[in-house]
């Protein structure tokens, strides 16, 4: 990723022009490259392992909106 710091005039923050073009870019690349029924396969296999109650935890913050734990506790 490029140094968006320095914009020629467009909204960055919460609007980063940047980093919705950068994380387009990647996720085409993604997609052409094939790889998304891998990552799905890899998903399902995590879903099957030791793994999946630390992954259901993960995704309980993420939707909580506080992925990072960093607000109050409950």
């Amino acid at each position: 990723m490029t140094d968006n710091s320095k914009t020629k005039g467009g909204v960055e923050g919460e609007g980063s022009y940047s980093g919705t073009r950068d994380y387009n870019e990647r996720t085409a690349d993604f997609i052409k490259k094939g790889k998304v029924e891998k990552a799905a396969q890899e998903a399902r296999k995590a879903m099957d392992s030791d793994e999946a109650a630390a992954l259901k935890t993960a995704e309980e913050k993420g939707k909580a909106g506080d992925p990072r734990g960093m607000g109050k506790s409950k």
